[in-house]
């Protein structure tokens, strides 16, 4: 696509964008009293004006009902995750039997690893990207670590080659055949948080299950941002956070994908809770745990409505918008960022950048750049002119519209101002 690099330019896009009344309905923050350049949607969503409107109705039924809230409220607490299950299904590509609403990313990960992490003398180790989000690091870590095996042994990272900043695909694909053998798991995240690579799913589901082996992701990048096909792909597990692309606030309620192959199948191990409990003899208070079919099988704790019913508005926004046209735009509008920047890059020699995000179908609403030394008070500097973007050490500057609030004319400003630092 030819673009131009004009302000005009910009307003004709964004007077043709199919999208571009939701932006009026989230608040987007304001520096030095005037409506930012908001570009780390990747880190903290905006916030959705219904989301008010959502919170006060919960306060309200608590308020009046009280304990009856779980089955007299607006929205009865005892069936809340239900409330956003379908919503949800659809930006991941699932089924709604595969999914549910529940607890926080990282433990809902630690959930996931008891049931499809089971390493054995032979098999036990996990292959994943260097370099990967420390929560991720950190679980995959622990995880190994309870299992009686050592990190050394056990965790196989794909590097980038010498002189490359991504990892290569095929890469990946080679390394999960070369310890076949070996392996209990590929984990890797659906967008790599540093770089913003988009990783191949369905090509790393498929090696992997050709070679015997569970394949699960940690989708907190992905989910609103990309294309998903969970159940299509044929992906085994997945988790995602809600405060990101989803817009549900911070530290906001995760979710879990569980492929339907597994939704009847009581013998994998889990750790359970009351609310995973079979849901037509919950309240009975049998012992003996009955998993509920499918994903809400993996559920531990009742609903975290405050959190939810945020969530909850946040998604009937993705359903009204349609998650095809949000990924749509989110294309266009990286295309954009990325020519803005190129211009100013060739406009403004001080600039001593270089974008480090890969090429479509390799990327998603992301571009990360590689900064010099001074690349923190470039940062500053964008941040004093009204951008807020999203530094991450040790030096790169990560920038990311989104579709449902960033406009074109954000894009442009944001290069305009680039090019005059």
């Amino acid at each position: 696509m030819t673009f131009e690099n004009s302000l005009n330019y910009a307003n004709q896009l964004d007077s043709n964008d199919i999208l571009r009344h939701f932006r009026n309905e989230f608040y987007i923050p304001e520096v030095n009293g005037k409506t930012s350049i908001y570009l780390t949607g990747n880190s903290l969503g905006c916030m959705p004006k219904a989301a008010e409107t959502a919170i006060q109705i919960e306060f309200n039924d608590w308020k009046n009902l009280g304990v009856e809230g779980h089955f007299k409220g607006t929205n009865p607490w005892m069936y809340y995750h239900h409330f956003l299950t379908d919503n949800a299904a659809k930006i991941i590509g699932a089924k709604p039997i595969e999914t549910v609403v529940m607890n926080q990313l990282s433990s809902n990960l630690h959930f996931l690893f008891v049931s499809f992490y089971r390493p054995t003398a032979k098999r036990h180790k996990i292959i994943m990207e260097v370099g990967a989000f420390p929560s991720d690091m950190y679980l995959v870590e622990s995880q190994v670590k309870y299992h009686g095996f050592n990190l050394a042994d056990s965790i196989i990272e794909v590097k980038p080659r010498k002189g490359e900043h991504t990892i290569s695909h095929q890469d990946i694909i080679d390394t999960i055949e070369e310890h076949q053998n070996e392996l209990a798991l590929v984990y890797f995240s659906g967008v790599q948080y540093y770089t913003g690579q988009v990783f191949n799913i369905k090509e790393i589901t498929e090696k992997a299950h050709a070679c015997g082996v569970i394949a699960g992701f940690d989708l907190a990048h992905a989910v609103g941002n990309i294309e998903l096909k969970l159940n299509e792909w044929h992906v085994d597990f997945a988790a995602w956070c809600s405060y990101k692309y989803l817009n549900s606030g911070p530290g906001s309620v995760g979710g879990i994908y569980v492929n339907e192959k597994y939704a009847n199948d009581d013998t994998l191990p889990r750790f359970a809770g009351w609310w995973g409990h079979d849901e037509d003899s919950r309240f009975k208070m049998l012992k003996g745990f009955i998993p509920s079919k499918g994903a809400q099988g993996w559920q531990v704790s009742n609903a975290a409505v405050l959190s939810m019913c945020v969530h909850k508005a946040s998604l009937e926004i993705f359903a009204k918008a349609g998650i095809e046209n949000i990924t749509a735009k989110g294309k266009q509008l990286n295309a954009y960022l990325q020519y803005v920047i190129e211009e100013a890059l060739n406009a403004n020699p001080k600039l001593n950048l270089q974008i480090i995000t890969p090429d479509y179908p390799e990327r998603g609403c992301q571009i990360s750049m590689l900064t010099d030394e001074n690349g923190k008070a470039l940062f500053d500097y964008l941040t004093d002119h009204g951008v807020i973007a999203d530094w991450r050490n040790p030096n790169v500057i990560r920038v990311a519209p989104v579709a449902l609030y960033s406009s074109f004319a954000d894009v442009f400003e944001f290069g305009h101002i680039l090019k005059n630092y």
